[in-house]
């Protein structure tokens, strides 16, 4: 073989090199947008997996009997409202939400450290209400044992922290690794003085499973969509594609500027 065609080859496969390293940065920023797009979250984009229909599958409201027993402080009609923050904030966040759902975790890992810098500074007040699509679109009790453990957390005055925890380490949509009462209170091991008899007794016994119930019943006769369902004042800005957490984050301090 002559030098010219030898280096004819080797200069084709350099450029064959050359062009498979293109497409693995090409694959490599694919993924990277791919996984971007998840963080940042834009509240618009319902299409994320974890978005289920309201009125999608079967629920399990009707599994849950005994009175209806409200953690501590809930406010709202029926008691059904977990408040995080001050009750003089100008602004109020309404979240519908499921431990199990991964878009409520995507919401929350955009928008988490500005709902707590806003809370804390007293300019928002956020409202949680508890609901179990998941279950009855996938099977299983997790969303409601972890939502009657949340409850729990409420009456130890540790909801917030509790609730972290638990979009933490969610387990992927399809495991009910939630319906595990060990587990949730594993979890709560987490959260510095949590775990006490008195946690482990309402966790155990299902002691808010009857809330949690009338709080999925409310969720449904309320005609929203899916999980979560974030409202600002009372407006869904989780419809709003071009919602950011520096948007939420302006809207309130304008709120709160506007009625200081």
């Amino acid at each position: 073989m002559s030098e010219k065609n030898r280096e004819g080859k080797r200069t084709a496969r350099e450029r064959l090199a050359v062009e498979r390293e293109k497409q693995k940065a090409s694959e490599r920023r694919r993924r990277t947008l791919i996984v971007a797009a998840s963080v940042v979250c834009v509240l618009g984009l319902a299409a994320v997996i974890g978005v289920v229909a309201a009125n999608a599958g079967k629920d399990h409201e009707s599994e849950s009997s005994g009175p209806v027993v409200a953690p501590s402080g809930a406010q709202g009609k029926d008691a059904l409202a977990i408040p995080v923050g001050k009750d003089g904030a100008k602004s109020t966040l309404t979240v519908w939400e499921d431990f199990r759902c991964p878009a409520c975790k995507a919401f929350e890992t955009a928008y988490r450290s500005t709902i707590h810098e806003l809370t804390d500074a007293g300019k928002l007040k956020a409202e949680y209400h508890l609901a179990t699509l998941i279950d009855g679109n996938m099977g299983g009790s997790g969303s409601r044992a972890a939502a009657n453990a949340g409850a729990c957390a409420q009456d130890a005055g540790k909801f917030t922290a509790y609730h972290d925890v638990l979009y933490d380490n969610q387990p992927e949509e399809t495991d009910d690794a939630y319906s595990s009462k060990a587990k949730l209170i594993e979890l709560a091991g987490k959260v510095p003085g949590l775990v006490t008899p008195s946690f482990r007794t309402c966790v155990e016994n299902g002691t808010h499973d009857s809330w949690v119930a009338k709080s999925q019943a409310a969720f449904r006769s309320g005609g929203f969509t899916g999980t979560p369902t974030v409202l600002l004042n009372g407006k869904n800005i989780y419809q709003d594609r071009t919602m950011t957490p520096a948007k939420l984050k302006q809207l309130v301090e304008q709120g709160d500027q506007n009625q200081g």
